[in-house]
């Protein structure tokens, strides 16, 4: 799906994703004290508006106008301060974030091909501070045969593994590469997706 098609989706829909923050992303983060965050494919900014309501400062990166226009209005209504939010219009394959800028730095469901993914991937982790963490959450390739929802295309899947590899030489230290399941609700009871959760942090500069 391009752009155009996000665009088109999330107008289609009052929210298209819940409104509270991912659930590993608000496990992974809350006792973290706050900084600069920076949230990739942040859509309707459910996990940078959480975060900036916690004293974040954060930027959210997203190229569906419609999804950041909506971010914009809820953090109308939700924040008291002006700079909390940057919502920034781009196309991931082309957004270069400064180097080194930020405690953590967010990529909650990018689903794309391996070739983009590695390039964001890497550019996330470059963007990490020195003391600050990487966090990605995705869905599993095991979530087609055992999970539910998700993408059904194999080719924008990957693993926690995958996310390892794809960072492994950017000087990051690995604190969690995991599959995860979680619950979801449904008009026929709850089912379980497979996700899988990786998260990473840059050593803190000695002395």
């Amino acid at each position: 799906m391009d752009h155009h098609d996000w665009n088109a989706r999330y107008a289609s829909r009052e929210m298209v994703w819940s409104v509270g923050p991912n659930q590993f992303v608000a496990q992974v983060v809350a006792p973290l004290p706050a900084g600069r965050a920076l949230d990739l494919a942040a859509g309707e900014g459910r996990n940078a508006l959480w975060l900036a309501e916690r004293g974040w400062r954060v930027t959210a990166v997203d190229f569906s106008e419609v999804a950041l226009g909506r971010a914009g209005g809820l953090a109308a209504e939700r924040l008291d301060r002006p700079d909390a939010l940057e919502l920034v219009p781009a196309d991931l394959a082309e957004y270069l974030p400064p180097a080194a800028a930020f405690d953590l730095v967010l990529v909650v469901y990018l689903q794309v091909p391996a070739e983009l993914r590695r390039t964001v991937l890497r550019r996330a982790a470059d963007a990490v501070a020195p003391g600050g963490r990487l966090v990605v959450v995705t869905h599993d390739p095991d979530n087609l045969t055992r999970g539910y929802g998700g993408p059904g295309d194999p080719d924008v899947l990957y693993s926690a593994a995958d996310v390892a590899a794809d960072v492994a030489d950017c000087g990051l230290t690995v604190l969690r590469a995991e599959q995860v399941t979680r619950d979801v609700p449904t008009d026929a009871g709850s089912r379980t997706a497979v996700d899988a959760l990786f998260v990473a942090r840059r050593p803190a500069v000695a002395g």
